[in-house]
C-alpha cells in the first residue's frame, strides 16, 4: 500500500507562482514514474507532468518552460514548481504513482489539490 497526500494548493492571480508537493508513505520502495494530473470539472484528468524513474521528464505543452517536476527520493517527496499561471492552469491537481512492474503494478491517486489562478 502506499498513500499520497499533496499539497500547496491555492489562490493566485494570473502571473503568480505556486509550488504543489506530494509526500508519499508506505511502500515507497515499489514506486516507477509519478506524476501531476489536473481535472477540470466535467473533463477527464489531463497529464500535466512526469517524471520517470531515471529521472526523465515529460510535460503538456500547455506547461512547458513554465512547470518544473521533480522528485526528491530520500524526502518520497514529489514537487511541482509553478510559474507564469495562468487562469486555464486552474483545476484540481492530483499527484499519481505508478507501482514498478516487479511489484505487481498498478497504481495510487492522492486525494487532490485546488489550484484557482485569477485574471
Amino acid at each position: 500500500q502506499v498513500q499520497l497526500v499533496e499539497s500547496g494548493g491555492g489562490s493566485v492571480q494570473a502571473g503568480g507562482s505556486l509550488d504543489l508537493a506530494c509526500l508519499a508513505s508506505g511502500y515507497t520502495h515499489t514506486l516507477g514514474t509519478m506524476g501531476w494530473y489536473r481535472q477540470i470539472p466535467g473533463q477527464q484528468r489531463e497529464l500535466v507532468a512526469r517524471i520517470f524513474n531515471d529521472g526523465t521528464t515529460d510535460y503538456a505543452d500547455s506547461v512547458k518552460g513554465r512547470f518544473i517536476i521533480s522528485k526528491d527520493k530520500a524526502k518520497n517527496t514529489l514537487s511541482l514548481q509553478m510559474k507564469s499561471l495562468k487562469p486555464e492552469d486552474s483545476g484540481v491537481y492530483y499527484c499519481r504513482a505508478h507501482i514498478n512492474i516487479v511489484f505487481g503494478g498498478g497504481q495510487y491517486w492522492g486525494q487532490g489539490t485546488q489550484v484557482t489562478v485569477s485574471s
